[in-house]
Protein backbone atom coordinates (compact mmCIF):
# COMPACT_ATOMS: atom_id res chain seq x y z
CA UNK A 1 0.00 0.00 0.00
CA UNK A 2 2.03 3.14 -1.12
CA UNK A 3 1.29 5.80 1.52
CA UNK A 4 1.35 8.83 -0.68
CA UNK A 5 -2.37 7.72 -1.31
CA UNK A 6 -3.19 8.99 1.48
CA UNK A 7 -0.62 11.94 2.42
CA UNK A 8 1.89 10.13 3.77
CA UNK A 9 5.18 10.93 2.42
CA UNK A 10 6.37 9.79 -0.88
CA UNK A 11 9.10 6.51 -0.57
CA UNK A 12 7.36 4.83 2.40
CA UNK A 13 4.18 1.88 2.42
CA UNK A 14 3.16 -1.37 3.93
CA UNK A 15 3.82 -4.65 2.65
CA UNK A 16 1.70 -7.24 4.08
CA UNK A 17 3.23 -10.81 4.30
CA UNK A 18 0.68 -13.55 5.50
CA UNK A 19 2.23 -15.31 8.58
CA UNK A 20 4.16 -18.22 6.85
CA UNK A 21 4.56 -17.01 3.43
CA UNK A 22 8.41 -17.27 2.16
CA UNK A 23 9.48 -14.15 0.42
CA UNK A 24 12.77 -13.92 -1.14
CA UNK A 25 14.77 -10.87 -0.21
CA UNK A 26 15.19 -8.03 -3.05
CA UNK A 27 17.93 -6.25 -0.87
CA UNK A 28 21.03 -8.46 0.84
CA UNK A 29 23.63 -8.10 3.58
CA UNK A 30 21.24 -7.47 6.37
CA UNK A 31 19.42 -8.52 9.15
CA UNK A 32 16.71 -5.54 9.09
CA UNK A 33 13.10 -6.51 8.62
CA UNK A 34 13.91 -10.11 9.56
CA UNK A 35 16.49 -10.32 6.76
CA UNK A 36 13.72 -9.29 4.50
CA UNK A 37 15.60 -6.17 3.33
CA UNK A 38 18.36 -5.10 4.52
CA UNK A 39 19.48 -1.47 5.28
CA UNK A 40 18.22 1.26 7.92
CA UNK A 41 14.54 1.42 7.85
CA UNK A 42 13.69 5.11 7.42
CA UNK A 43 11.80 6.00 10.95
CA UNK A 44 10.10 9.43 10.05
CA UNK A 45 8.68 8.00 7.02
CA UNK A 46 7.62 4.91 9.12
CA UNK A 47 6.16 7.59 11.29
CA UNK A 48 4.59 9.54 9.04
CA UNK A 49 2.79 6.76 7.61
CA UNK A 50 1.65 5.34 11.15
CA UNK A 51 -0.23 9.16 11.71
CA UNK A 52 -1.53 9.13 7.76
CA UNK A 53 -3.41 5.81 8.43
CA UNK A 54 -4.48 7.24 11.79
CA UNK A 55 -5.61 10.84 10.33
CA UNK A 56 -7.21 8.52 7.18
CA UNK A 57 -9.13 6.24 9.49
CA UNK A 58 -10.84 8.68 11.27
CA UNK A 59 -12.07 10.98 8.69
CA UNK A 60 -12.56 8.12 6.19
CA UNK A 61 -16.75 7.55 5.99
CA UNK A 62 -16.81 12.40 5.75
CA UNK A 63 -14.21 12.39 3.65
CA UNK A 64 -15.69 9.25 0.92
CA UNK A 65 -18.49 11.69 0.40
CA UNK A 66 -17.10 14.68 -0.06
CA UNK A 67 -14.84 13.31 -2.57
CA UNK A 68 -18.08 11.69 -4.29
CA UNK A 69 -19.47 14.54 -4.72
CA UNK A 70 -16.45 16.25 -5.96
CA UNK A 71 -15.68 13.52 -8.60
CA UNK A 72 -19.26 13.54 -9.56
CA UNK A 73 -19.61 17.57 -10.27
CA UNK A 74 -16.20 17.39 -12.20
CA UNK A 75 -17.66 13.99 -14.29
CA UNK A 76 -20.86 15.75 -14.89
CA UNK A 77 -19.18 19.04 -16.39
CA UNK A 78 -16.66 17.11 -18.27
CA UNK A 79 -19.50 15.24 -19.86
CA UNK A 80 -21.73 18.42 -20.80
CA UNK A 81 -19.19 20.81 -22.00
CA UNK A 82 -16.36 17.73 -23.97
CA UNK A 83 -18.07 16.05 -26.62
CA UNK A 84 -16.85 12.27 -27.90
CA UNK A 85 -15.83 11.55 -24.05
CA UNK A 86 -16.41 8.89 -22.07
CA UNK A 87 -16.24 7.55 -18.35
CA UNK A 88 -14.59 4.25 -17.98
CA UNK A 89 -15.11 2.08 -15.07
CA UNK A 90 -18.48 1.15 -13.15
CA UNK A 91 -20.56 3.92 -12.51
CA UNK A 92 -21.49 2.97 -9.27
CA UNK A 93 -18.15 0.92 -7.98
CA UNK A 94 -15.20 2.75 -7.69
CA UNK A 95 -13.20 4.85 -5.69
CA UNK A 96 -14.31 8.14 -4.29
CA UNK A 97 -12.05 10.44 -4.98
CA UNK A 98 -10.84 9.01 -9.01
CA UNK A 99 -12.38 9.86 -12.27
CA UNK A 100 -11.09 7.99 -15.47
CA UNK A 101 -11.96 9.50 -18.52
CA UNK A 102 -11.63 8.91 -21.99
CA UNK A 103 -11.40 11.85 -25.05
CA UNK A 104 -11.60 10.52 -28.62
CA UNK A 105 -9.21 11.18 -31.13
CA UNK A 106 -6.47 12.48 -29.20
CA UNK A 107 -3.27 11.84 -26.87
CA UNK A 108 -3.54 11.47 -23.10
CA UNK A 109 -0.02 12.74 -22.62
CA UNK A 110 -0.98 16.00 -24.62
CA UNK A 111 -3.87 16.39 -22.59
CA UNK A 112 -1.63 16.15 -19.67
CA UNK A 113 1.12 18.15 -21.00
CA UNK A 114 -1.43 21.23 -21.37
CA UNK A 115 -2.78 20.44 -17.78
CA UNK A 116 -0.19 20.86 -15.85
CA UNK A 117 1.34 24.02 -17.55
CA UNK A 118 -2.38 25.32 -16.24
CA UNK A 119 -1.75 23.85 -13.13
CA UNK A 120 -3.39 20.84 -13.39
CA UNK A 121 -2.10 17.37 -13.15
CA UNK A 122 -3.93 14.41 -14.21
CA UNK A 123 -2.09 10.74 -14.95
CA UNK A 124 -2.23 8.86 -18.18
CA UNK A 125 -2.00 5.31 -16.49
CA UNK A 126 -0.43 3.88 -13.68
CA UNK A 127 3.12 4.96 -12.18
CA UNK A 128 4.04 1.22 -12.67
CA UNK A 129 3.48 2.02 -16.96
CA UNK A 130 4.94 5.35 -17.09
CA UNK A 131 7.58 5.60 -19.93
CA UNK A 132 5.41 2.91 -21.62
CA UNK A 133 3.47 4.51 -25.26
CA UNK A 134 0.94 1.64 -24.96
CA UNK A 135 -2.38 2.35 -23.79
CA UNK A 136 -3.22 0.18 -20.53
CA UNK A 137 -4.50 -2.90 -20.92
CA UNK A 138 -7.14 -2.43 -18.08
CA UNK A 139 -8.34 0.25 -20.26
CA UNK A 140 -8.40 -2.16 -23.59
CA UNK A 141 -10.32 -5.17 -21.26
CA UNK A 142 -12.87 -2.73 -20.69
CA UNK A 143 -13.77 -2.14 -24.14
CA UNK A 144 -12.35 1.41 -24.67
CA UNK A 145 -12.90 2.06 -28.67
CA UNK A 146 -9.47 2.21 -30.14
CA UNK A 147 -10.26 5.83 -31.27
CA UNK A 148 -10.66 7.13 -27.45
CA UNK A 149 -8.44 4.82 -25.62
CA UNK A 150 -4.86 6.83 -26.10
CA UNK A 151 -7.03 9.38 -25.00
CA UNK A 152 -7.34 8.19 -21.28
CA UNK A 153 -6.70 10.16 -18.34
CA UNK A 154 -7.31 9.71 -14.47
CA UNK A 155 -8.38 12.83 -12.20
CA UNK A 156 -7.65 12.43 -8.63
CA UNK A 157 -9.13 14.53 -5.66
CA UNK A 158 -7.95 14.48 -2.53
CA UNK A 159 -9.28 15.67 0.92
CA UNK A 160 -7.22 18.89 0.23
CA UNK A 161 -9.47 19.64 -3.02
CA UNK A 162 -12.49 21.89 -3.12
CA UNK A 163 -15.47 23.43 -5.37
CA UNK A 164 -13.21 26.06 -6.75
CA UNK A 165 -10.25 23.59 -7.35
CA UNK A 166 -13.13 21.39 -9.52
CA UNK A 167 -14.74 24.29 -11.43
CA UNK A 168 -11.08 25.85 -12.32
CA UNK A 169 -10.23 22.21 -13.85
CA UNK A 170 -14.03 22.56 -15.69
CA UNK A 171 -13.08 26.03 -17.03
CA UNK A 172 -9.79 25.14 -18.09
CA UNK A 173 -10.20 21.53 -19.32
CA UNK A 174 -12.75 22.05 -22.64
CA UNK A 175 -10.78 24.54 -23.99
CA UNK A 176 -7.53 22.45 -23.97
CA UNK A 177 -9.43 19.57 -25.78
CA UNK A 178 -10.70 21.53 -27.96
CA UNK A 179 -7.57 23.00 -29.08
CA UNK A 180 -6.01 19.51 -28.94
CA UNK A 181 -9.23 18.19 -31.12
CA UNK A 182 -8.28 20.99 -33.52
CA UNK A 183 -4.95 19.82 -34.30
CA UNK A 184 -5.51 16.18 -34.49
CA UNK A 185 -6.05 14.92 -38.21
CA UNK A 186 -8.57 12.29 -36.58
CA UNK A 187 -11.97 13.08 -35.70
CA UNK A 188 -15.69 13.33 -37.35
CA UNK A 189 -15.27 14.87 -40.58
CA UNK A 190 -12.07 14.88 -41.23
CA UNK A 191 -9.90 12.68 -43.98
CA UNK A 192 -7.67 10.17 -42.76
CA UNK A 193 -6.90 8.68 -46.35
CA UNK A 194 -3.26 10.59 -46.51
CA UNK A 195 -2.09 8.65 -43.27
CA UNK A 196 -2.84 5.22 -44.31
Amino acid sequence: MSGHKFHAPKGVGIFYVKKGTKIKPFLLGGHQERARRAGTENVPYILGLAKACELARLGMADEGVKLAALRDRLEKGILASCPDVRVNGDPNHRLPNTLNVSFEYIEGEAIAYHLSDLGICVSTGSACASGSLDPSHVIRAMGVPFTAVHGSVRFSLSRYNTEADVDYALEKVPPVIHRLRELSPFGPGKDVSTFK
